[in-house]
């Protein structure tokens, strides 16, 4: 089992950038994919990116393609989404989530609490 916790939203304006951080609990870090999900008011969840347990594999949304980059640091059990180039519609509460991987969340069993995001025009 792992314990998620999400930190670094915030409010900022379109254009600019955040870094989201996630920071496990306990040793199995390492065993689970790991990805990055959002929910907008009144949407579904949607996926972000993942990243293999060696960090060499990502993967990402189209929507998201060039302006975020997933990341992990295992020896730190820390996972990461720098986010750059950010649009009003990135607006959405922001989770990390570890599992088997793919893109729909039910694929992941673990996740944290979120983090908001707030991208002003």
């Amino acid at each position: 089992q792992v314990q998620l916790v999400e930190s670094g939203g915030g409010l900022v304006q379109a254009g600019g950038s955040l870094r989201l951080s996630c920071v496990a609990s306990g040793r199995t870090f390492s065993t689970y994919i790991m990805g990055w999900f959002r929910q907008a008011p009144g949407k579904e969840r949607e996926f972000v990116a993942a990243i293999s347990r060696d960090a060499i594999g990502t993967y990402s949304a189209d929507s998201v393609k060039g302006r975020f980059t997933i990341s992990r640091d295992n020896a730190k059990a820390t996972l990461y989404l720098q986010m750059n180039s950010l649009k009003p519609e990135d607006t959405a509460v922001y989770y990390c989530a570890a599992g088997s991987g793919g893109i729909t969340p039910q694929s992941y069993a673990y996740w944290g609490r979120g983090t908001q995001v707030t991208v002003s025009s």
